[in-house]
């Protein structure tokens, strides 16, 4: 099993406020123990970000009907949170542009040089971004690991649906506990 920890949308402009912004703390310090393990058995990190450019051009439909600038380039909303252990020249990094991880970025490109198999999947929002990257993987043909600890969401019901969802379906779910032996194996 070749395995890669996979970190979506962990950025600034996703906790300034409400559930996430409660949730923050423990949430970096979940993902940090992850990476730490990670870092330490050599498996590879690959961090994903979403941007937009200012005008909205390469923005989903809904952003630009709404006129909605969210982590837009060259903003600190659009940058990962500074508290994150992300290690500059180690580390990967994924610009995306829609939901998933995959859609028109280089990831499947990047998992299959790396000689991938497993990917461990955590960030925000569970519904969204986590959801269709965690199912885009799995039609990739990839075992899915859900990082149970490591995701959440401004919305709690949806997350819950989507964590019940992709274990149903998609994904395997662990707790830190269970990621971090796994990561040791």
């Amino acid at each position: 099993m070749k395995k890669a920890l996979l970190i979506i949308d962990l950025l600034q402009e996703y906790f300034n406020k409400g559930l996430l912004a409660d949730h923050k703390q423990k949430l970096t310090i979940s993902v940090n123990e992850l990476v730490d393990t990670a870092h330490q058995q050599n498996i590879p990190v690959i961090w994903v970000r979403q941007e937009y450019k200012a005008d909205l051009s390469d923005a989903p439909l809904y952003n630009k009907k709404h006129n909605k600038p969210i982590t837009i380039k060259g903003t600190d909303g659009c940058q990962l949170l500074p508290e994150l252990h992300y290690i500059k020249g180690n580390d990967y990094e994924i610009i995306k542009k829609r939901y998933s991880a995959f859609f028109k970025t280089d990831l499947n490109k990047l998992l299959k040089q790396l000689h991938i198999n497993t990917i461990i999947i955590a960030g925000v929002n569970t519904m969204t971004c986590v959801r269709t990257t965690a199912i885009d993987a799995y039609q990739h043909d990839y075992e899915v690991i859900l990082a149970l600890d490591c995701v959440d969401s401004y919305d709690v019901e949806q997350h819950n649906n989507s964590i019940k969802y992709l274990q149903y379906a998609v994904a395997c779910g662990k707790h830190n506990n269970e990621m971090i032996k796994l990561m040791q194996s």
